[in-house]
């Protein structure tokens, strides 16, 4: 089963048990789906899809940090909670060992040699392990690999 059936069936049980969390994160889901297919007026692929979930997830982040900024502990913990029904769906993270191998792999693949060359071997790793890395991490490594 692919992950927009998988997110299908899993939207009709949270309708039929009334989870009004995964219904809501999951409708979210689906309407920024719905959207990028009619702006590109063809089904979505599973790439495509799984980049507006990494979207949502990142929108999660970003508002959990705006939101323990500004004191908002009930944002925060709502937020929380709609990352952990949109996590279930993500692939495993890479391990800081996988992210270091993936990033000396991908340095000796362009042979970069300079900070120069870190655009190349990010864009490299990010498409290599799509949604199991975020840019920040993988670009922290980076930094450190070609600094030394």
């Amino acid at each position: 089963m692919n992950l927009q059936a998988r997110i299908e069936s899993d939207y009709l049980a949270a309708m039929k048990a009334r989870d009004a969390l995964t219904l809501g994160v999951l409708r979210m889901l689906k309407a920024a789906a719905k959207m990028l297919q009619v702006e590109l007026r063809r089904p979505l692929t599973d790439d495509e899809f799984f980049s507006v979930m990494a979207k949502q997830v990142k929108q999660r982040r970003e508002s959990i940090d705006l939101f323990a900024k500004a004191n908002r502990a009930d944002l925060v913990e709502k937020e929380e909670r709609e990352l952990g029904v949109l996590s279930a769906y993500l692939p495993a993270p890479l391990t800081d060992d996988e992210l270091a191998a993936a990033v000396n792999a991908a340095v000796a693949e362009l042979a970069a040699s300079t900070m120069k060359d870190m655009g190349k071997v990010v864009q490299s790793v990010l498409a290599a392990h799509k949604g199991r890395v975020d840019g920040k991490r993988v670009s922290d490594a980076v930094k450190a690999r070609l600094a030394s």
